[in-house]
């Protein structure tokens, strides 16, 4: 099913606006300092699940004043997407770019305990698969592919452990999240990940194990969701992943051509918000 066609002076504004608040944004980041060694013994250690006594750490959510873009991904081929909560949360209208100046409208549900949200569209793309909810090991891989700054681009992370993420502002909430050290980017992209939220968090086998929903510059770290609140948000959308997804290995000297790859199948998109 063909995508529908948005005007193409929305996708334009909403690009380049999108594009000038990132940089405006990376003068206030610094750029990520050097990852912690792992501690001994810690690496392939079984994640604890989550619980009460998990660290917490707070972020304040930013008053939505304009456009904004973001990254999502298909979980399922007939038109189903995945990004962050915050990229689309209270905009007036969404689209998930397809290509030059075009855009296919979103319809938006947001589980009100999650930081992931659900996208529908007419029509899709083939889905990337998503990891079962259990094993995650500390210093697993993972791997970011999405619009870092409105570009194309991505960064590899190491898995430190589990925290609660408290937001303020706009829908405060808490929510038990994945934190990641990040260990690589694309080359020449400095400061701040603005633009990457929504991107999925893909294991060795290319799978999905978390959304990147927010990032500490100062501290090097990258917050993602946890494969069971992803799987839980799906469910409450109503919408089903993909039965028959296909993931690619991915290693730290391949990943930059496989984001690419995803990104040229439409499998890993940007998204756009009309405040």
């Amino acid at each position: 099913m063909q995508f529908p066609r948005l005007p193409d002076w929305i996708i334009y504004l909403v690009v380049v606006l999108a594009l000038l608040f990132a940089a405006l944004g990376r003068r206030e980041q610094a750029n990520a300092p050097p990852p912690p060694p792992p501690m001994p013994g810690e690496d392939g250690v079984t994640l604890a699940p989550a619980s009460p006594i998990d660290p917490t750490v707070t972020i304040e959510a930013p008053q939505r004043t304009g456009p904004d873009a973001g990254t999502g991904f298909s979980v399922g081929d007939g038109g189903v997407w995945v990004t962050a909560r915050h990229v689309v949360e209270g905009c007036a209208r969404v689209a998930v770019v397809v290509g030059q100046g075009r855009g296919v409208a979103a319809t938006v549900f947001i589980d009100p305990r999650s930081e992931a949200a659900i996208l529908t569209t007419q029509g899709g793309a083939p889905a990337v698969p998503i990891a079962p909810a259990s094993g995650l090991r500390r210093g697993t891989t993972a791997f970011h592919p999405g619009f870092p700054q409105g570009r194309a681009g991505e960064t590899t992370s190491r898995l430190i452990g589990r925290e609660t993420l408290v937001l303020r502002g706009r829908g405060q909430r808490r929510e038990g999240v994945l934190v990641w050290a990040e260990v690589g980017r694309t080359a020449g992209l400095r400061g701040s990940l603005a633009g990457l939220s929504g991107a999925p968090a893909l294991d060795s086998a290319g799978r999905v194990i978390g959304v990147t929903i927010a990032e500490s510059p100062r501290r090097g770290r990258i917050y993602t969701t946890t494969p069971e609140s992803l799987l839980a948000a799906i469910r409450q959308a109503r919408a089903a992943p993909s039965a028959n997804a296909l993931g690619a290995a991915i290693n730290t000297d391949n990943y930059g051509r496989t984001a690419d790859a995803l990104r040229r199948e439409l499998r890993v998109v940007q998204v756009v918000c009309l405040a």
